[in-house]
């Protein structure tokens, strides 16, 4: 007997696993990318810290990384919410979640090359969240996941 007084929250009916492994691959892109500019900027010599320190000086540098991690904040936010929206059954998140995942992926192959400079260990690192965004999109578009994703009744013209 339910006296409404349980601080239990009802559970969220859960979709296809296809659909939850979309979002678990989405929880990976976004703590990856979080994990490779806290890398970039703090730990890979030549860090983003040092490099922004010798060009703006200290007080820049730091004015510099406050913003890019404000902006990667509202990214990654944005991209969380977007992902819940997938979650919940919202095609326009898909349709969203699959152009992010193709243009990530997009812009890493055509950026291959480009920095020699670079560790091969680093690429591989760097682009960890690009491919995990884009290995996203394959369960969303699969047979049994297409249900959780409500098509609208056409009106008739």
């Amino acid at each position: 007997m339910n006296t409404g007084t349980s601080s239990a929250r009802p559970r969220r009916p859960r979709g296809p696993w296809q659909i939850e492994a979309a979002w678990a691959l989405t929880l990976a892109a976004v703590s990856a990318e979080v994990l490779v500019w806290v890398l970039g900027v703090f730990v890979v010599a030549p860090t983003g810290l040092d490099e922004l320190t010798e060009h703006a000086g200290r007080s820049g540098a730091i004015t510099q990384l406050t913003l890019s991690g404000g902006v990667l904040a509202v990214f990654v936010t944005g991209w969380l919410a977007v992902g819940t929206q997938m979650r919940a059954g919202r095609g326009w998140a898909r349709v969203v979640l699959t152009v992010v995942g193709a243009a990530f992926l997009l812009f890493r192959v055509a950026d291959f090359g480009m920095d020699g400079a670079d560790p091969v260990w680093w690429a591989v690192v760097s682009a960890l969240p690009d491919l995990l965004a884009a290995a996203a999109v394959v369960p969303m578009y699969l047979p049994e996941a297409r249900a959780h994703f409500p098509v609208r009744a056409r009106r008739a013209a």
